[in-house]
């Protein structure tokens, strides 16, 4: 089987804006633009490499606070609780809310997890420049990427509490940093997948 040349190989390269193809010569320090849409060519952006290992780092980081730090505080009749994610779930499944509690675990726990998970897979096979299940890795980053929409889904139900306890004396919601810190571990993870290159996946060591 004949593997097809990258366009790298026969010194041509596609703008990523309009598409028209250009002539591949780079020259160090010289940032070459598309001569129809004068966009940056591709091979002369810069490696997002750093940016990219700098956000998933920094999700990780926080993930933790996400965890520990309360994300709500509800009050019955006089008698406030806080809760965190995990405590939070507990709470839902003990009251029968089992539904509920499952959406959220995967949302708060499952997935964020998975992505780190992925995300440093992807990193680390193209800092190897890894020839290993490219196809599988490309379909992952397709899954990553696509998963991030969904996974403000905590948010989304700490808002919707929040907005439907309010009772003045009776009841209250209110949301904890632990939702800010869980937002902004969403938003880091999103920014990593957007700054990731899938197309690197297939580049080789020659």
């Amino acid at each position: 089987m004949i593997n097809p040349p990258f366009a790298r190989q026969v010194q041509v390269c596609r703008c990523p804006l309009c598409g028209l193809v250009c002539a591949d010569e780079a020259t160090p320090g010289v940032r070459r633009k598309c001569p129809r849409c004068q966009t940056v060519l591709p091979h002369c952006q810069p490696e997002h490499s750093h940016l990219s290992w700098a956000l998933l780092l920094t999700s990780m980081i926080l993930y933790v606070p996400a965890n520990i730090f309360p994300v709500m505080h509800t009050s019955f009749l006089g008698y406030g609780s806080e809760s965190t994610i995990l405590s939070g779930v507990v709470a839902f499944w003990r009251s029968g809310s089992w539904g509920i509690a499952t959406i959220i675990f995967i949302a708060s726990v499952i997935v964020p997890c998975l992505k780190f998970l992925s995300l440093s897979l992807l990193l680390i096979s193209r800092a190897r420049k890894s020839v290993w299940a490219r196809c599988e890795r490309a379909r992952l980053y397709r899954i990553t990427e696509w998963i991030g929409c969904w996974s403000m889904l905590d948010v989304v139900v700490v808002a919707v509490v929040c907005g439907l306890l309010r009772f003045h004396a009776l009841s209250e919601a209110e949301p904890r940093s632990g939702i800010l810190y869980f937002g902004l571990v969403v938003i880091l993870t999103m920014l990593c997948a957007l700054s990731f290159e899938p197309k690197t996946l297939w580049e080789d060591k020659q």
